[in-house]
Order: C-alpha cells, then sequence, then structure tokens
C-alpha cells in the first residue's frame, strides 16, 4: 500500500467566508479526526494534494498526514466538491491505525476477455466501480481485479464470488451483482425480424 507525506497548516479561521478565501488562493479547507482525539482544523495545498493522491492507490493512499510538526497515519474520508467546477471544496482526513480495521471503498478492474460473450454480440459491463471492504489499512489494496475470461451470456459475477485479498472481507449484500453481460437490442431483434420477413411456406413457382 502506498504511503506518501502530506503537509497541512493549522488551526484555518473557520466558516463559509473564510473557507471561501482559502478556496481562492488555491487552498482546500479541511479537518482530522480519529479516535481518541479532538478534530483539528487545517488547511492543505491543492496541488500537495493531488500530487499525493496520484499514486496507484488513489484516494486510498495512506498518508503521513504532517501537522504543527507532528505525523498522523491517516486517510482520506471524504471529499466535498464545488457542484459546478467538481473542484474539492473541502476535505475529511481521517487518523487510522495501521493494525485496526477500517472500511474504505477499492476500486475494481476487469482483467481477461470473455470470448463466450463476445461470440454472442454482447459484452461484459461493471454494475458498480468499486466494492466497500473491511481490511486494515496496512492490507489494504490498490484495487480489485475480477477475472471475466470464463464468463458466458447469462452469468452474473456477484459479490460474494468476488476473490478477495487475504485480510479483506466485503461489506454489503453478498448478492449484489458486480459485473454482468448486456446483450444488443439490435442483436435480440434480428430474429424476430428474420421471422417476419419469412414466407409461409413454399410457394410453387409461376409458370
Amino acid at each position: 500500500m502506498a504511503n506518501t507525506t502530506l503537509s497541512a497548516e493549522i488551526g484555518r479561521t473557520t466558516g463559509s467566508a473564510a473557507s471561501r478565501r482559502l478556496r481562492s488562493t488555491d487552498v482546500i479547507p479541511g479537518v482530522l479526526y480519529g479516535h481518541g482525539m479532538s478534530p483539528i482544523s487545517l488547511s492543505v495545498a491543492r496541488r500537495d494534494l493531488r500530487v499525493a493522491l496520484s499514486g496507484p492507490a488513489g484516494f486510498n493512499t495512506i498518508l503521513d498526514l504532517t501537522v504543527d510538526g507532528k505525523s498522523y497515519p491517516a486517510i482520506v474520508k471524504e471529499l466535498q466538491r464545488h457542484p459546478v467546477r467538481r473542484t474539492v471544496s473541502h476535505i475529511d482526513f481521517q487518523q487510522i491505525n495501521m493494525s485496526e480495521e477500517i472500511v474504505v471503498s477499492v476500486p475494481i478492474r476487469l482483467e481477461g476477455t470473455a470470448k463466450a460473450v463476445l461470440a454472442e454480440g454482447a459484452m461484459v459491463d461493471p454494475a458498480v466501480d468499486s466494492i466497500e471492504i473491511r481490511t486494515t489499512p496496512a492490507a489494504m489494496p490498490n484495487e480489485i481485479v475480477i477475472d471475466i475470461t470464463n464468463m458466458t451470456i447469462h452469468d452474473v459475477i456477484r459479490l460474494d464470488q468476488v476473490a478477495l485479498p487475504k485480510g479483506a472481507v466485503a461489506v454489503g449484500d453478498p448478492e449484489m451483482a458486480v459485473v454482468t453481460v448486456l446483450t444488443s437490442r439490435v442483436e435480440a431483434a434480428r430474429p424476430a425480424a428474420a421471422d417476419a420477413a419469412a414466407p409461409a411456406g413454399d410457394a410453387p413457382a409461376a409458370s
């Protein structure tokens, strides 16, 4: 699991107006909280945050968050975005214990080629982008890989069928569809159209 250092400024002024002023200088207001500690109001430079989360683990990167000279192991717990520009407007950091289980959302990646599905003119479709798992930060994967090689046109891969790395347990409905097969409406309509166009029987040749 990736680790990287991110520095934050402590003691930002709270309030909407102050937060807007921070964002206008490309600084994001935020908060750090966790078990056994009082929440700390802080701010981080937008560029520094972007660099810190640019590794393979993305938003699940384990951060060494430095605040007022003290380092906290932390993850990004929640991001708030501007409703129009979609830029990050506020960020919540959660202090973590590397040996204590947490629940995180991990992206999925499909691997392989489902030849049986393609032969039917259909395609494999991920029903979700990520899966929530319970694991320790030390064992948290960057992604969950799902092999679709042996899928057929009628198959559905459900949550309880997804192979997870050691130390990870899926959170959610075991029957939740994770990967499905999409059939082409055009392909499905062709047999019906062909039947409608076919003659009722062989007619004698015109003399």
